[in-house]
């Protein structure tokens, strides 16, 4: 049998990993973090949330690759490879990650915090009048709350909590009653720091801030919870559990979603540890324990030599000081569809016009105010509307509440499996049930994460359907920094449809076939199908063709198989995926007219756009779903038709701009990583986040994306092997090491553990 290494197995899929795309992605981040042009504020900003997402990552892909080796379950990755190859290539790029998210913050970051107003120092690096002051806190903040909780054959291991700071402390024995019993033997003491203390103490000298992480503040007082005794080492560790319970939710559809939820959110706090972050040169005792106990290995673990939790860099983004001195969002514009003064009667307005609202440079206040006036108003009989997350104090919860007051119907579907919303929502959800609202806890084994609203009011001997549709969640805090696309519209067609999807999604209709929508998971993978193949009986007709779609992840095999056959039958495909890509563009005989690209910059990058070119009258779509294998099977999502006119021109001029961004715009690779556009010789700055400020901007046609893309591909043709935009590699394919830190060599220590032959890559 022939054998191949797991690199050889990776280059020959027509696939990309799922999971080793999304550490790219995560790198594009890091690459905002790196921006010198930046300020440091905001480069701060950006390295806190790789932290973030590196959790996440962890708590939810790591550990569903753990619910199948520890299940015993068998995977095959996209990229070809079985599970504990997987395992060994993942776990190798995210330490590659970590360690130059390390030297990012050492090296690019770290050296401006003087000249910034603020710096980040050790005990050693403190005046004796601010160690006063540190000394202070500890005796009288922090020491209460600490609870030591030792491990011998007397005491059981301690619950470790997710994601908090914990010193393993190493001791010996050497004074007391039992001295002389004890005397040479180690013992293992936990000591865990409390989640609700801040993650710096905050010091002031003269015009700056100091900031000392509260692990240097228990290290140098250590001694005072460890008395009469030597202590050997302490060192600081962090530790992520599986987070994903996919394995335990049930497919019945009598289970109570609720109690379901609960347990799952109780098992995320016990959940088998995927990843050890931990300080170098720590104890060999306490890493042997922690490995024996965890049953993980050095790939597990991750060696910090910056600062554990970069999240906690956000402390500093909240003092006074510091306030404005990161990005400037600037004021929101009126929606074109939208005239200045129409919000005072939305009602009115809406009965004669469509809007199409564009955040976050329109902002959401138009849907608000339209249910704030829905749950005053005598006219409106009833509200029904689709919740996934919501923002703190919610004015949507608070016009609910005011509508059930007032008598109105108030049927509100709550999703309860929000990742990381859920107690929220339970919470939220009970609040508005305790008010007389209809309140739905989720929809039998399928996620709710389609965003749809209806007002149903009643004028003279008519009732009119006020419909809200869209890609974002109505969440007044995220649509300041996700960019979304929603439909306010009276349109007869659009109230029957989202009428008839929510019967479906509250009771146990089954659903007419829909003129504007298209819904999962009942068709949407094979009516997408059906608009891909269209576009490729155009093109073997020699007809005009094209595909352009705007999404946070491509995933779906089905999908990405019908894109190959397009791209074959000659329809130009452009892509522009925020987040995971699993399909190669650009491979020759498969994905030649197949184009991806990324845009990672001041707002994350939210809106589902679906452009099929149809002969010259396009299509285009707009929703919540994403082109993956969860939006189709066990989601209810919703896209819509775009279809007034003027509406469809807005919406392809939105992903005109973004193909034309040369500002925070990465152009995949075929063999997966991404590189970086610039603009070329003598072509204007385009950033797409400040150019939709711009209310003056000139409106294209509906056939700019095709025109624009055959301009492209004459430059393409006239200049074989080159392309019409300028790129700089950002992202390094080669192998680099692990960093030194006083362990084997990660490759070295999982090939041993897991002595696998290179055939059962295959």
């Amino acid at each position: 049998m022939k054998l191949f290494k797991s690199a050889d197995l990776i280059r020959k899929s027509k696939y990309i990993s799922r999971d080793l795309s999304w550490l790219r992605f995560n790198y594009r981040v890091l690459d905002q973090a790196r921006d010198a042009s930046r300020s440091l504020f905001d480069r701060l900003r950006f390295i806190a949330i790789t932290s973030s997402n590196l959790d996440e990552f962890f708590m939810i892909r790591v550990g569903s690759l753990y619910n199948y080796l520890d299940y015993g379950k068998e995977r095959i990755d996209y990229s070809g490879l079985r599970e504990m190859p997987f395992r060994r290539k993942l776990l190798d790029f995210a330490h590659r990650f970590v360690n130059d998210q390390s030297l990012t913050y050492l090296n690019d970051l770290k050296p401006l915090f003087e000249k910034n107003g603020f710096n980040v120092l050790k005990m050693e690096e403190l005046t004796e009048l601010e160690l006063k002051k540190a000394d202070g806190y500890f005796k009288n903040t922090i020491f209460p709350l600490l609870t030591p909780m030792v491990y011998d054959s007397y005491h059981g291991f301690p619950l470790m909590m997710n994601q908090m700071l914990i010193f393993g402390v190493v001791t010996r024995a050497g004074g007391g009653l039992d001295a002389e019993a004890e005397r040479g033997q180690e013992r293992l003491t936990f000591v865990q720091i409390p989640q609700n203390l801040s993650r710096f103490f905050e010091l002031t000298r003269k015009d700056k801030v100091i900031y000392v992480p509260i692990e240097e503040i228990v290290r140098e007082n250590m001694p005072k919870l460890f008395r009469n005794v030597e202590i050997v080492s302490a060192d600081m560790f962090r530790i992520t559990r599986n987070g994903d319970f996919t394995l335990e939710e049930s497919d019945d559809i009598d289970v109570d979603f609720i109690k379901e939820i609960q347990l799952g959110l109780k098992t995320r706090k016990k959940g088998r540890v995927v990843r050890l972050e931990v300080e170098p040169n720590a104890s060999q005792l306490l890493m042997n324990v922690l490995k024996e106990r965890w049953k993980i290995d050095n790939g597990n673990v991750f060696v910090i030599n910056s600062l554990i939790d970069l999240k906690g860099l956000l402390q500093i983004l909240k003092h006074p000081n510091f306030r404005g001195k990161g990005f400037k969002q600037p004021a929101a514009v009126t929606p074109l569809s939208l005239p200045d003064g129409a919000e005072d009667n939305l009602f009115e307005y809406l009965k004669h016009h469509d809007v199409l609202l564009h955040h976050p440079y329109n902002n959401i206040d138009p849907v608000v105010q339209l249910l704030e006036q829905a749950a005053e108003d005598p006219h409106v009989l009833g509200i029904k509307q689709t919740i996934y997350r919501l923002a703190d104090d919610s004015r949507v919860t608070a016009a609910l509440l005011k509508a059930a007051e007032n008598g109105k119907h108030v049927s509100v579907l709550f999703e309860v499996k929000a990742r990381f919303d859920e107690e929220r929502n339970i919470r939220e959800g009970a609040k508005l049930e305790k008010a007389g609202c209809f309140v739905i806890y989720g929809v039998s084994k399928y996620k709710t994460h389609t965003k749809m609203m209806m007002i149903i009011r009643k004028e003279g001997e008519k009732v009119t359907r006020y419909v809200h549709i869209g890609s974002g969640n109505y969440n007044e805090q995220t649509s300041r920094i996700y960019t979304d696309i929603s439909l306010l519209t009276t349109n007869d067609v659009y109230g029957h449809d989202v009428s008839e999807f929510f019967n479906v999604i509250t009771g146990h209709s089954q659903p007419d076939d829909y003129e504007y929508l298209i819904t999962a998971p009942k068709d949407m993978r094979q009516q997408l199908i059906s608009l891909i193949r269209e576009e490729s009986r155009n093109a073997k007709k020699g007809l005009p063709s094209g595909i352009v779609m705007k999404m946070n992840s491509l995933e779906d095999k089905e999908m990405i198989d019908e894109f190959y056959k397009a791209s074959k039958a000659g329809v130009p495909i452009r892509f522009i995926v925020r987040g995971i890509c699993c399909l190669r563009p650009g491979r020759a005989g498969l994905s030649e007219n197949i184009e991806v690209r990324s845009i990672v910059g001041d707002y994350l990058e939210h809106s589902r756009l679906f452009y099929f070119h149809q002969a010259g009258h396009p299509k285009v779509y707009a929703g919540s779903a994403d082109l993956m294998v969860r939006s189709f099977d066990r989601r209810i999502e919703a896209l819509f038709l775009i279809v007034n006119p003027q509406l469809k021109r807005e919406a392809i001029n939105v992903l005109y701009f973004n193909l034309k961004d040369n500002q925070n715009t990465y152009v995949m690779r075929e063999d997966g990583a991404y590189i970086q556009r610039q603009p070329a010789p003598e072509e204007p700055v385009f950033n797409v986040h400040k150019e939709f400020y711009n209310k003056n901007f000139s409106m294209v046609g509906e056939n700019a994306l095709y025109e624009e893309w055959l301009s492209c591909a004459a430059i393409r043709k006239d200049a074989p092997g080159d392309t019409a935009e300028a790129v700089v590699p950002v992202v390094s394919t080669a192998e680099v090491s692990v960093p030194e830190n006083g362990q084997e060599s990660l490759a070295a220590t999982v090939a041993q553990e897991n002595p696998e032959t290179e055939a059962d890559l295959a």
